[in-house]
């Protein structure tokens, strides 16, 4: 049987999703194990983790060799247990008898580079890394409204909208599905506050844009592409995201909600539904193909695109390790496909001669 490792930092992360993959494993030839990248020991190489019992359908804990197949759903952090995890998921990236399904992608900065040399260019916001205080004051006179967030952040975490007033400078952001302002008197208290959050972590900043819908909600659209059995890439399935009103984040993770694509779509005229869908097959074609010529090699993306008052559309974020929450709220009868998907995927690897995915790409770690 081919061994199938799916590796998190925590044994809760994900749980009820890694049980459903795991459940699935036997009708696909697989054994299925679940571990933490600190759990190898360095002396011997088995790793100490949980291997699901296919008779009691639940997962036993087990001492086993390194899986043949990865399935690497780390999502790191400014933790010591990330920092230790890091390293070791290079070592095993590097090695010649382990297969991952995907390598993951840069950072939020490096991506831009990577896009902002493709056709996919006219829908990046334009970006920038945050080097002081002072690049964030000459913008917000010059734009009024700016967003600023960690260059390697996800689930929304860390972003900041700023608006520059007559006498004032506004600050909001989200945290624990809250919306939190500050106003700050002048640039000198702002920077006061910006400098430390820059220091800590580097930062990129974008143009603010209006994305919000009749309610002011935020509000973007969902897009989960997979490669199927084959190893082609396939759209899964869409849907919309909307946050608090008056927030800055569409995150569920922030207090969003989904909405079912074709319910949304079906409220716009024929003009515009069709110039939208358009503009989406066009992203959803180009996207995987462009990154997989300058990031090998990848299995899932999630697209989160965004759409201006102006009916422009934005590509707002790349997720090489996407949640599956929005589109099984809005489609549900989904769930199989979704859950037997990394298997069918791992198991075409094993039967493939994919000697190309063994280069590694450190820049790639942190997603």
């Amino acid at each position: 049987m081919i061994t199938f490792g799916i590796m998190t930092l925590n044994l809760e992360s994900e749980a009820a999703y890694i049980h459903e993959i795991a459940a699935r494993g036997h009708s696909c030839g697989m054994e299925c194990y679940h571990f933490l990248p600190s759990t190898i020991n360095p002396r011997t190489t088995l790793v100490l983790g949980r291997r699901f019992d296919t008779v009691k359908q639940c997962w036993v804990e087990d001492e086993f060799p390194i899986p043949s197949i990865i399935y690497d759903r780390c999502f790191y952090g400014d933790d010591e247990h990330s920092k230790q995890c890091i390293p070791i998921v290079s070592w095993l990236k590097s090695r010649e008898d382990i297969t991952f399904l995907g390598f993951g992608l840069p950072n939020k900065l490096e991506l831009y580079d990577t896009l902002r040399n493709s056709r996919l260019v006219p829908y990046l916001p334009h970006s920038q890394p945050i080097k002081d205080c002072s690049q964030v004051g000459n913008a917000l006179r010059k734009q009024k409204k700016i967003i600023i967030k960690p260059i390697n952040g996800s689930q929304g975490y860390g972003i900041y909208y700023l608006k520059k007033n007559d006498k004032t400078i506004h600050v909001k952001t989200e945290k624990n599905k809250k919306i939190i302002s500050r106003i700050f008197p002048n640039e000198k208290k702002l920077f006061q506050w910006l400098q430390p959050l820059i220091n800590f972590r580097p930062y990129l900043l974008q143009p603010y844009l209006e994305l919000s819908n009749a309610a002011s909600q935020p509000f973007d659209i969902r897009i989960l592409l997979q490669k199927d059995e084959q190893g082609f890439w396939v759209e899964r399935g869409k849907a919309i995201r909307q946050g608090n009103t008056g927030g800055i984040l569409s995150n569920l993770s922030a207090g969003g909600s989904a909405v079912d694509f074709r319910d949304w779509s079906s409220t716009l005229s024929l003009a515009s539904k069709d110039y939208i869908l358009s503009e989406l097959n066009f992203v959803t074609q180009n996207l995987p193909h462009i990154l997989e010529s300058e990031i090998l090699p990848l299995f899932e993306i999630g697209i989160d695109i965004g759409m201006a008052k102006d009916g422009a559309l934005w590509i707002l974020d790349v997720n090489s390790k996407p949640g599956r929450k929005v589109v099984l709220q809005t489609q549900p009868d989904l769930k199989e496909i979704l859950f037997l998907s990394p298997l069918l995927y791992g198991k075409h690897l094993s039967q493939s001669d994919h000697k190309e995915r063994k280069s590694y790409y450190e820049k790639t770690l942190y997603h």
